[in-house]
């Protein structure tokens, strides 16, 4: 399968109203890695497999854990919990595709249903959730997990832009983290899904940055 990366925008009326505001196009212009977290959603085979652009993020994303985790930051991957589907969820997909999505995550053990090509660190983060979101209270772990260890900023990364990953930044933004969704190591379907997100992202809930720019503010921190 063909690696693809979405051909992403930000209209350039939006970083003048975010500039003419703030005085700089970006929220965030600094990092500590140590108190940074790479949030990776839903990178198993049932999506990976499906999407081209999903395929071709993986790159991003290992670049992006390898760099974090020498700096001392915290990865974590975050995967599809099996649930029962609930009679709302049948109403809404239909029975049969209800059921699919409650397993999407697939089975065996945490680690074995991760997409085959990251490398796992024993020190990383591996989690599930059991909605959309990764920080909606009380559906994952995930909230509590990063306040201890000191957390403040996250990176959000991985699939659906539009559905899971737009979720998790805007609860974690809520939750007052500091969020940066990374615009080429998450993926949708199409490129106006995947954009739609990354402007409502930059607009109201965090800041949204390239894989070379989160890189280049992990290797040269926050003093």
């Amino acid at each position: 399968m063909e690696r693809r990366t979405h051909a992403w925008r930000i209209e350039q009326r939006e970083y003048d109203r975010q500039e003419s505001r703030r005085g700089r196009r970006h929220a965030f212009t600094s990092l500590v890695p140590q108190r940074t977290a790479l949030v990776v959603v839903d990178m198993v085979p049932f999506f990976v497999k499906e999407n081209e652009y999903t395929f071709g993020i993986v790159p991003n994303i290992s670049r992006l854990a390898g760099s974090l985790r020498a700096a001392g930051g915290t990865v974590v991957w975050v995967l599809p919990g099996a649930t029962e589907p609930t009679p709302v969820d049948e109403e809404f997909f239909g029975v049969e595709h209800a059921k699919v999505f409650a397993n999407s995550g697939g089975e065996g053990s945490l680690r074995e249903r991760l997409w085959h090509e990251f490398e796992v660190s024993d020190a990383d983060l591996i989690v599930e959730k059991t909605a959309t979101s990764a920080f909606f209270p009380g559906f994952s772990p995930l909230p509590e997990l990063l306040t201890e260890r000191g957390i403040d900023t996250v990176l959000i990364t991985g699939t659906v832009t539009n559905v899971c990953c737009e979720a998790s930044a805007r609860d974690a933004g809520t939750l007052g983290f500091r969020v940066v969704m990374v615009a080429d190591a998450n993926s949708a379907r199409r490129d106006e899904d995947h954009n739609a997100t990354l402007y409502t992202i930059y607009r109201t809930y965090g800041d949204v940055r390239t894989t070379d720019e989160v890189v280049s503010l992990v290797e040269n921190p926050a003093t």
